[in-house]
């Protein structure tokens, strides 16, 4: 889940209304009052944030901490606190 933290707010928003429409694009295009072509676009541009997160994440520190709350050996909470001493450490 480390990338959905490394999301903007905005895009983070998106996301939870995504979920909260079922997935359904067409109820999005009318929770931001856009059109359908403009949510897709957006979409695509988180999925392409999302990807690339991920991709230089992989390897590192954060994602070997994320890694081991998904494995369950550490809960998120903690998790959380690791990474943002880490990063505050690394400034």
């Amino acid at each position: 889940m480390e990338w959905f933290l490394e999301l903007s707010t905005e895009d983070q928003e998106f996301v939870k209304q995504l979920v909260l429409s079922s997935g359904s694009l067409k109820q999005l295009a009318k929770i931001y009052n856009v059109s359908y072509p403009t949510v897709r676009t957006r979409l695509n541009m988180v999925i392409q944030t999302i990807n690339l997160i991920d991709s230089k994440q992989a390897n590192s520190f954060e994602g070997r901490i994320m890694k081991m709350v998904i494995a369950e050996k550490i809960s998120l909470d903690v998790a959380k606190e690791i990474i943002s001493d880490y990063r505050e450490a690394n400034k």
